[in-house]
């Protein structure tokens, strides 16, 4: 099971969108790490939000890709208020869904 997760880092006002199949471990992971990367540099992080994308890889980089995109606080913010389900976040960021 993938999902899409949401960081954010309070000390810099950022968000960090990714997909994995654990975020527990995925947050561990960016606050923990020994590389400097992008979310090295902006911890410590809190999961603001974990959808579920079902067990699909590339329909999941599909969204998170669409997400990242968009690059905007608004679309960003929407998601942690308000999108509960995969369906409403494909439709928000115009990702087609796969029907069986």
């Amino acid at each position: 099971m993938f999902y899409l997760y949401i960081l954010y880092s309070a000390s810099s006002n950022k968000y960090y969108i990714g997909y994995t199949n654990d975020a527990e471990r995925r947050l561990f992971e960016h606050n923990n790490g020994k590389r400097t990367t992008y979310t090295s540099k902006h911890r410590p992080w809190i999961l603001k939000k974990q959808i579920e994308l079902g067990n699909d890889q590339g329909f999941s980089m599909k969204i998170e890709k669409a997400v990242k995109q968009s690059k905007s606080r608004f679309v960003i913010e929407k998601i942690i208020l308000e999108m509960n389900t995969i369906e409403a976040l494909a439709q928000l960021v115009s990702v087609p869904m796969n029907r069986d």
